[in-house]
Parts: C-alpha cells; sequence; structure tokens
C-alpha cells in the first residue's frame, strides 16, 4: 500500500509538472542565461558570445541537463525545462525513501511524499529551466545516500551538485564533518588514518574531480573565458575562478524581487519569474505569472516545526544522544539556508530556498512523529494533523494558477496577493 500510495503521488506530481510544460512559451526570469548556455554547450561545448568568450558565473553541469532536454525533445519551452520536471519528480520519491529509512512508518513516508508534492515552490522550480531544481536533486540524492552509509555515492551526488553551483560546498564541508566526528568517534591513535584519510578522499576529492571533469569543455576549447589567460590551463582555470568569485561577493545590484533571507521561511517576498497582462479571460483585465511562492500554509507551520527540531536537536547535543534524524534534517538547513545571512549586501532570493525545502518537510514530519509516539490519546494528533493536510492542499490548489501561468482576471490576481510584499 505504501509503495502504491507513493506512486499515485509520484505519478499526479509529474503529470501537474508536464501539463502545459512549454506555458510560457518565452524564457522566464534566469532561464535567459541557462537556456541560452545549454545551447552554447550542446553547440561548441563551452559557452560563448557570438565569436567571443563569454564570462559564466556557474558551473556547466545543470547547463548540460537542460541541453539533455534541448537535445531530445527540441529547442522548444517543454524541451529547456522538461528534465527538470523530471528530477522534481524524482525528488518527490527521494524524500519518501529518507522519510522510510529516518522513520520507519509508512504513513509518515505517505506524508512526507504528499507534502512535497504539495508545494509550490517545488512545482514552480520542476517548471522552469533554472539551475535551482537540479542543485536540490543532487542534495537530496546525496542525503539519501548519506544516511545510508553510501559515502562513495554521496561524494558521487555532492559533486554533480558542485559541478550546478556553488553553494552545494556548504553541503559538502558538514556531510563531511560529520562524517569524520564519527571517524573520531569510533577510532583512535594509528587506527584514525585510514578512515579519515577515505573520508577525506569521499568528500574532498571525489567532489572536486567530479567537478573539474564537469568544465571539460572549456579545457578543451579555445574558446572558453580566461583559456588563453596561461599557457598553463590549471593556472587560467584557477584565475577564472577568481573572477566567478568576486562576481559572487560582490553582486549587490538592486533587483526588485532581491529578498533578505529573514523572510524567506514565512515566503515575505516570493520571486516573480513571468508576469503580463494577455486578452483571453474573459474580463477587462487579466493577469498570467508564475510566481515561486511556496505553499504558505505548509510552510508557514514548517517554520514552527524547524524551531522545536532545532531546539529539539540542541538538547540532544548537551545530552550527548546523537539522533541521525534530527542531524541529517537539522545539517540540511543549516547548509541550505544559514550561509546566506552572512551576505546581506549580496542580492539574493527567496527561490534559493528550493535547496532545503526538502529537510523543512522533513522537519514537519519528524513533528508529526514525535507527536505520534509521546500522544496517549493518538485520535488528537491523527485528527489535528488531517486538518493541516487538508488545509495544506486547499491552499496548493488555490494558488495553482499563479504556478502554472494560468490566464486569470486581474481581481482575481489581486485576491491571491495575500500580502502586500508579494506585488
Amino acid at each position: 500500500m505504501q509503495i502504491l500510495l507513493v506512486g499515485i503521488i509520484t505519478t499526479y506530481s509529474f503529470l501537474l509538472r508536464v501539463i502545459n510544460l512549454g506555458r510560457p512559451k518565452s524564457l522566464v526570469f534566469d532561464e535567459i542565461y541557462y537556456v541560452d548556455g545549454a545551447r552554447d554547450l550542446l553547440k561548441y561545448g563551452v559557452e560563448v558570445d557570438g565569436a567571443k568568450p563569454e564570462f559564466i558565473v556557474h558551473p556547466p553541469i545543470g547547463k548540460w541537463l537542460i541541453g539533455i532536454g534541448i537535445q531530445v525533445f527540441g529547442d522548444s519551452s517543454f524541451g529547456w525545462r522538461i528534465v527538470s520536471a523530471i528530477l522534481g519528480t524524482l525528488m518527490i520519491v527521494l524524500i519518501a525513501l529518507i522519510a522510510h529509512e529516518l522513520f520507519h512508518n509508512p504513513t509518515l513516508t505517505i506524508a512526507a511524499s504528499a507534502l512535497m508534492s504539495l508545494d509550490g515552490l517545488a512545482l514552480v522550480h520542476s517548471r522552469t529551466a533554472l539551475l535551482d531544481n537540479f542543485l536540490a536533486f543532487f542534495i537530496l540524492l546525496a542525503a539519501y545516500f548519506f544516511i545510508r552509509g553510501q559515502n562513495w555515492l554521496t561524494g558521487l551526488s555532492l559533486g554533480l551538485a558542485l559541478g550546478t553551483k556553488w553553494s552545494a560546498l556548504y553541503f559538502i564541508v558538514i556531510f563531511g564533518l560529520i562524517t569524520l566526528y564519527k571517524v573520531f568517534l569510533n577510532a583512535g591513535g594509528k587506527w584514525l588514518i585510514k578512515p579519515t584519510g577515505k573520508s577525506i578522499a569521499q568528500f574532498g576529492l571525489l567532489p572536486l574531480v567530479i567537478y573539474i571533469i564537469s568544465w571539460a569543455g572549456w579545457f578543451k576549447s579555445s574558446r572558453g573565458w580566461d583559456r588563453d589567460f596561461s599557457d598553463n590551463p590549471i593556472t587560467s582555470f584557477i584565475y577564472y575562478h577568481k573572477q566567478m568569485l568576486s562576481f559572487h561577493t560582490g553582486l549587490t545590484d538592486k533587483h526588485s524581487y532581491a529578498a533578505n533571507p529573514w523572510s524567506w521561511l514565512v515566503m515575505g517576498r516570493p520571486t516573480s519569474f513571468f508576469y503580463e497582462s494577455p486578452k483571453g479571460c474573459g474580463a477587462d483585465a487579466c493577469a498570467q505569472e508564475v510566481l515561486a511562492l511556496g505553499t504558505p500554509i505548509l510552510w508557514w507551520i514548517a517554520t514552527i516545526a524547524i524551531v522545536v527540531v532545532v531546539a529539539i536537536w540542541a538538547k540532544s547535543l548537551l545530552q550527548k544522544r546523537i539522533d541521525p534524524a534530527l542531524t541529517l534534517i537539522v545539517s540540511g538547513i543549516a547548509a541550505g539556508y544559514l550561509p546566506w545571512f552572512f551576505f546581506q549586501k549580496r542580492t539574493v532570493f527567496s527561490f534559493y530556498a528550493i535547496v532545503f525545502e526538502p529537510f523543512l518537510i522533513l522537519a514537519l514530519v519528524y513533528c508529526a512523529w514525535l507527536w505520534l509516539e509521546k500522544a496517549e490519546n493518538k485520535n488528537i494528533p491523527i485528527t489535528t494533523m488531517g486538518v493541516l493536510f487538508i488545509a495544506i492542499a486547499l491552499n496548493f490548489i488555490y494558488f495553482m494558477p499563479l504556478y502554472t501561468a494560468d490566464v486569470i482576471n486581474y481581481d482575481s490576481w489581486r485576491q491571491h496577493m495575500w500580502l502586500p510584499s508579494w506585488i
């Protein structure tokens, strides 16, 4: 029954992602950069600007994935986004597998996949060709292998994540430190040498090797940015990366949808990927939008769950009791969320939260598990959770037009703008 229900959830989630996936037909938000990059990679193996090298600030793997969709389904809006839709669907399966490993409870496994399928931010990312959904997939895949103790596969997944966006580095550091902590906890003296070296290879060397390989097109081509800076390609590669680092740390341009990390959890300023005022809705004024908005009720409840989980985790540390489920959840949220607070002047957006969104859902599921474990009268938590689940589902359905770029009348669009900061 568990496999059947997760399968049903996954199937309808896939349909939500692929039906009218080509809408809007135009490039939305940063697709303008990444789809162009994918086209260049397919044609030249490296990103260019006409006949000149092009300065690119993100690694190639995510754009290669977009390129796969273009190669198979054509250079169309559907082709740009189909790989993101597939990986977004697989994330629903992954979170079910992780919940199964952590809680060994069929109901909570199904709940985790259902909640993931009802999140608007996950749906929007799965229907657009941005890098963050690929990053989130590889991070979640790494988390699954990590809790199973398959560290080589964890390192492989983290390397693919790093080859998509640099922010994967925070997960590499945290997962690596946890592994080293376990090594030092269980070994001593000369017995530390081999497991320590192995852990460094798994979480340091392997991701680095995969990252460098992902730039193979740049190494092979003479057209890549700064490729001719030095006769030594490694020197040129390092110099190029210094420029990329300077760009990322110095990005302070004002943007109308920039959002401070403090507001991300409560969806204070969701990012509008696309907005037009077309005709054809049967009213004088119409609206069509793709809004990267997490299902509000889900995120607001999960924000409370995060506070509870972090408090329980801190208490367990003081008592020297390590809970693997808590550690994974807190680590995922910390690696995906906390670093952004150190870049208060940098231009950042709330849609970056997709990378830790699965861990946010796991925090909510953990609280449900804890309540069920401790409640004397199981009917109270079951009823409460049932009501909350229905509220989340209805909330998701309500905002569906803004997730899938439906054309609605302007008055209806205004009614969906619950907070002034959403406009």
